[in-house]
């Protein structure tokens, strides 16, 4: 992570178990993005879209494990400017924190006191 760009890169957010299109850096970020939406509220599903991208994203309500790399297990049917495709993949433990960190609320400001 650079100071002029606070989120964190992709590839540290999710891990692709299976893609049957290759993906940008945008296409995995927008999916990361309604992947982790959907895990923090608990919901099945939803729909995404973009400049070059529509579809729905499922959470899978599984965890999976592959090695060191664990945590929730999502589904994506995309439509891109390349065709039709499925991607499943995994939300990392490691973005997680990550993603929870940046959305921590700042502690309010002390007041300032004259005397």
């Amino acid at each position: 992570m650079s100071s002029s760009d606070p989120s964190p890169p992709y590839w540290l957010l999710i891990s692709v178990l299976f893609s049957s299109q290759p993906l940008t850096p945008a296409l995995a970020m927008t999916l990361h993005q309604a992947a982790f939406d959907l895990h923090q509220r608990g919901e099945g599903s939803r729909e995404v879209a973009g400049d070059m991208l529509s579809g729905r994203v499922t959470n899978l309500r599984k965890d999976v494990a592959l090695g060191g790399i664990a945590g929730p297990a999502f589904e994506a049917e995309i439509e891109t400017e390349r065709g039709s495709g499925v991607v499943r993949f995994v939300l990392t433990r490691q973005g997680l924190e990550l993603m929870k960190q940046q959305e921590a609320p700042l502690a309010p400001p002390r007041p300032k006191y004259l005397n």
